[in-house]
């Protein structure tokens, strides 16, 4: 059939049809979906760093043991102990700094440790400045913005510690953890001293360090700046092993150690006339 025998509508609606098949495919944009919420909170993941096979012990546990340490930089003091037979606990005064508690020896003693140390910042008001847990039970809440709470100690209900940064660890897990400290800066991070440190402000220091696997060590410092605690502690082995990870605790006036006779090397008490009562503490206890 000719154009002149096609009907008048045909002949107008057919270049329209061709043109429209030489028209390019578009697909149409797919709608956004949501994810899904979710309740529950993620878990404090091990780096490969921190994964506890890097770190195996071979040796079997020794028991808590007095370190010093007369360094060109500063007096270190403190005890090294194995997660595997001994664990810290944390010990909170929920009405205050020294409501119950004077110092590290009256804390210590109360719960029959071996040794203990003083633990996180706290306010004026004498709040904690961070998270902290004692048997379950949580305080304080969580620091997300100052470095004095950029890295958290953790116990969990399976009995498992470890020093992790804040910004591995999910807030909600960490308050579900049988005990939890949130303090900093963290000092040294998988074996090397972290940059950036305070370098001109001489303190005495307070500190947890741990080789990634079952070994740990608390211990306190004569004054010096942050960056060299931390340079010289990753240099070393100044707590009888390479350390993985050391995170820094309330210093200064606050700084304060007692290690009981049971231990190998004690009794020693570390904490001047002068110091100011603290909000809460570390205390080292048989498992």
């Amino acid at each position: 059939m000719g154009n002149r025998d096609m009907p008048f509508s045909l002949r107008f609606l057919l270049p329209i049809v061709l043109l429209a098949s030489c028209s390019p495919y578009v697909p149409a944009p797919t709608p956004k979906t949501k994810a899904a919420a979710t309740s529950t909170p993620a878990a404090i993941i091990p780096t490969p760093a921190e994964a506890p096979k890097n770190f195996e012990n071979p040796n079997p546990p020794t028991a808590p043991t007095l370190v010093t340490r007369n360094l060109p930089e500063f007096n270190l003091e403190g005890v090294a102990f194995d997660s595997r037979t001994h664990r810290l606990r944390v010990i909170d005064q929920a009405d205050g700094p020294g409501t119950t508690f004077i110092d590290a020896a009256q804390a210590g003693s109360s719960r029959n440790a071996l040794a203990a140390i003083n633990a996180g910042f706290f306010t004026p008001q004498g709040e904690p400045l961070g998270l902290l847990v004692s048997n379950g039970k949580s305080a304080g809440s969580w620091n997300s913005a100052t470095s004095i709470g950029s890295a958290l100690w953790h116990e969990s209900h399976s009995g498992t510690s470890r020093i992790s940064r804040r910004s591995e660890t999910h807030p909600a897990t960490a308050k579900q953890m049988r005990e939890a400290l949130q303090s900093g800066p963290m000092l040294i991070d998988r074996g090397l001293a972290v940059s950036g440190l305070e370098s001109d402000k001489t303190s005495a220091r307070s500190f947890i360090a741990w080789d990634g696997g079952t070994r740990w060590f608390i211990g306190r410092t004569s004054p010096c700046p942050l960056n060299i605690l931390a340079a010289s502690l990753a240099s070393g082995q100044h707590c009888g092993w390479k350390i993985h990870r050391t995170m820094n605790l309330d210093g200064g006036r606050s700084s304060d150690l007692w290690i009981s006779s049971r231990v190998s090397g004690g009794p020693l008490t570390s904490r001047p006339p002068w110091n100011r009562p603290v909000r809460n503490f570390l205390v080292l206890v048989q498992r």
